[in-house]
């Protein structure tokens, strides 16, 4: 019997969302959707690795083709899931992992209703700023850029009462055991997933958007 799920996490940049998929990677065999963009390659960036790197003609062409789970434009590039890799694999019996904003989430979830939502929460906004404010004197974001994404963490987190499950990521060991608990009971029907319910964390998800 063919159990594959379709996983769609979201997270606030700079909440560790990353990490805790990496460390998942190395326990499951789970396929981690590659997006498509318009945008040109960074320095480092290997297509078919970090991106799936399109010509605008060629993403538009796919757009008409129905070929994107989900697409949006941010910033004069356009992004997308393919589909047809996400078909396959699910078809294959393997899980599948979306890495992707809310707005892309809910678009994948009118497509895929089967598809299992999940938002990872920082302790609080003002955690996250500490976090993104030490991440910064590495990469090197000015004031304006960490506070943009801060204002973009607390709509994001206003969008995580609509998703099947909320966690938090505080403690990266409990966090990391808290997301297999999720993915292993979702697989075989969500029972016992109850604690985890956006209806039953609407608390929790208000204490961090008022813990500034």
């Amino acid at each position: 019997m063919n159990n594959a799920k379709l996983f769609i996490i979201s997270a606030p940049s700079g909440c560790g969302k990353g990490t805790l998929i990496e460390m998942l990677k190395k326990e499951y065999d789970i396929f981690l959707s590659v997006s498509c963009t318009t945008r040109a390659p960074r320095n480092g960036e290997k297509d078919k690795i970090n991106y799936i790197f399109l010509s605008p003609e060629l993403f538009e062409e796919t757009v008409k083709n129905d070929g994107f789970l989900e697409h949006a434009s941010f910033s004069g590039a356009s992004y997308g899931t393919p589909k047809a890799p996400v078909d396959e694999s699910i078809a294959a019996g393997r899980d599948v992992l979306l890495e992707i904003e809310p707005q892309g989430a809910f678009q994948v979830k009118k497509k895929r209703p089967d598809a299992v939502m999940l938002f990872i929460l920082p302790p609080s906004l003002a955690s996250l700023d500490r976090r993104l404010h030490r991440r910064a004197e590495t990469s090197g974001e000015s004031e304006q850029q960490i506070q943009k994404r801060l204002a973009t963490a607390r709509a994001d987190i206003e969008r995580a009462f609509e998703y099947d499950y909320v966690m938090i990521n505080g403690e990266l060991d409990k966090a990391f055991d808290d997301l297999k608990k999720i993915i292993t009971l979702a697989k075989n029907g969500g029972e016992g997933l109850e604690a985890f319910s956006a209806e039953n964390m609407k608390d929790k998800i208000q204490e961090v958007l008022d813990l500034c």
